[in-house]
């Protein structure tokens, strides 16, 4: 027994039609459950309820014992002195407030349909799942019910990322492009090196590259020596001596503290090197002034894509790390990782910029991440072994959602499929 079912019974109207009595035998009318909580403080906020025929508003606390109500420590908190009716599962002592009044508590155990309780145990009945507790009746949901959770799921990861996001922004004093910046550098990082570049890149000062972005070479050694791959004591290669060269210049003229760590290669393909996507971060800055104007004024999923559209230096055409030949071949930015870009990005700095303006453009983001082809992981794959397929960016987005906040939590009663469950015929 956990709360979330309590929360559930109560959120979803289970008690209806039930003759309720408090644990001094008052009688009980829910007329409104209130508000659900997400956050520190009761679990409802604005309920209403009749307790002895008198109507009450205010919150409403829930336990599985009402000890739990002293466990922790409600009966010091002023939060909690608008409690109007105490939920539990077992009454096992008399609560009160910090007036001396006794909160009047709802005793569950014996009001729960017997059949709500066995889809429960059943949902939460260790059978081993392969990958998440409802695997087994993943398919039967209905498609329209899906859909819908799909894009409310797709929409809270993106009020996710936008913490970050704003944070950031305070950071920086309300600078987008170097926000911008410090995000595209993190995804052209990958997931190997996307914190390390984005650490380093919101300690170099956005006004630097402002003040270079005309100068690919420039941009290019700045971004080389910051992120620590100019090092080297023993590389004899002209252009990793120009770059050093002008790097040094650089970091006297603006003050530059040296970076004391450096990107990792290990378990990379080359074509995501960082030698290389920095090299591509370079000549997208350069080619692009005012990057975040053009691309926030880019609503097209094609445009954003000649908008993206760059590659590396001459120098990396032939080759991967600094003194190594390879196999010519110019290292433009492919389709896959421009959607990356896209997904991670370019769509949640959008959203938060219109958060920000006023506006509400998750309509036309929504429409522009369906366009963007789905990811494909671990978690995509477990769940096209259930038979849900994934379209787009949108659903592999939701999907990773669904899978880290509610499947891998046990938040089943908080799903809107797990709710499903427990509704059906109960």
């Amino acid at each position: 027994m956990k709360e979330d079912l309590l929360h559930f019974i109560w959120r979803c109207d289970k008690l209806q039609g039930r003759p309720l009595t408090t644990t001094t035998s008052q009688n009980i009318v829910i007329k409104n459950p209130g508000t659900p909580n997400r956050y520190a403080g009761p679990d409802f906020f604005n309920a209403s309820v009749e307790v002895g025929g008198q109507l009450w508003a205010g919150n409403v606390e829930m336990h599985l014992k009402s000890s739990d109500w002293y466990a922790h420590h409600h009966e010091t908190d002023a939060n909690y002195d608008n409690v109007i009716l105490h939920v539990v599962w077992e009454d096992d002592i008399s609560i009160f407030r910090k007036d001396g009044t006794l909160i009047p508590t709802l005793e569950l155990k014996n009001h729960v349909a017997p059949t709500l309780l066995k889809k429960y145990q059943e949902l939460f009945r260790h059978f081993n799942p392969a990958f998440i507790n409802c695997e087994r009746d993943f398919s039967s949901f209905d498609a329209f019910m899906v859909d819908n959770f799909m894009e409310r799921l797709y929409l809270e990861r993106l009020e996710q990322k936008s913490k970050l996001i704003f944070m950031l922004l305070q950071e920086t004093n309300n600078d987008w492009e170097a926000v911008l910046f410090a995000f595209l550098t993190k995804s052209f990082g990958t997931k190997v090196n996307g914190d390390f570049f984005l650490q380093r890149a919101l300690q170099l000062p956005f006004s630097i590259i402002r003040k270079e972005s005309k100068d690919a070479t420039a941009l290019e050694s700045l971004f080389f020596g910051f992120f620590g791959l100019l090092d080297a004591k023993d590389c004899s290669d002209a252009y990793f001596e120009q770059l050093r060269l002008e790097f040094q210049y650089l970091g006297r003229k603006y003050e530059l503290d040296p970076c004391l760590g450096k990107p990792d290669f290990f378990g990379l393909r080359p074509a995501n090197f960082p030698t290389i996507r920095l090299s591509q971060l370079a000549n997208l800055y350069a080619n692009r002034q005012n990057l975040f104007a053009v691309l926030m004024e880019t609503d097209s999923l094609e445009r954003l894509y000649k908008v993206l559209q760059t590659s590396s230096s001459v120098y990396w055409h032939d080759h991967f790390t600094f003194g190594r030949t390879s196999r010519k071949r110019v290292k433009k930015l492919s389709r896959d990782f421009m959607d990356l870009l896209v997904i991670n990005t370019l769509v949640p700095i959008k959203f938060c910029y219109a958060k920000h303006l006023g506006r509400d453009w998750s309509g036309n983001l929504i429409t522009l991440v369906s366009e963007v082809k789905g990811e494909s992981n671990s978690i995509i794959k477990n769940f096209e072994t259930l038979g849900s397929k994934t379209k787009n960016a949108l659903e592999s987005q939701a999907k990773i959602q669904l899978y880290r906040e509610y499947c891998s939590k046990n938040k089943c009663l908080q799903c809107t499929l797990g709710s499903n469950l427990l509704n059906r015929n109960t």
